[in-house]
């Protein structure tokens, strides 16, 4: 069996960092006011990020909740486990760079604890 992976989550709005290693941003939509060049990406994995449906529904009024985040996390596995072509692609792009070398998913949700990318990160150490 292989080594658990060892992947980092970071807020894009931060500056990139040398412990950063490959940097993934994981969300459906580029984030307002990060440019390009100083997100310094090793790609974009949309086909990871939550359906648009399940993101705006999460980020409405409920966010805040433990039940709405419990709700969120299991939608988006579901979504994860039934993942297309594009989800399997994204997934080995993401899996040959942390047997490389450190991984950091990045996400622009203002909440540290609640966002895509820690419910990701939980996926990926769980499959």
């Amino acid at each position: 069996m292989a080594a658990p992976l060892t992947i980092a989550v970071k807020r894009i709005h931060e500056p990139a960092g040398p412990g950063d290693g490959a940097r993934f941003l994981v969300d459906r939509l580029w984030p307002r006011g990060v440019s390009k060049e100083k997100a310094a990406l090793a790609a974009w994995l949309k086909p990871l990020s939550p359906s648009d449906g399940l993101r705006k529904h999460f980020h409405g009024e409920t966010a805040d909740s433990d039940e709405a985040w419990d709700m969120f996390r299991l939608d988006y596995f579901a979504e994860l486990d039934a993942g297309d072509e594009a989800v399997k692609a994204a997934l080995f792009t993401l899996d040959a760079a942390a047997q490389a070398g450190p991984v950091t998913l990045l996400y622009a949700a203002k909440s540290v604890e609640r966002n895509n990318a820690v419910a990701l990160r939980e996926w990926l150490a769980r499959r």
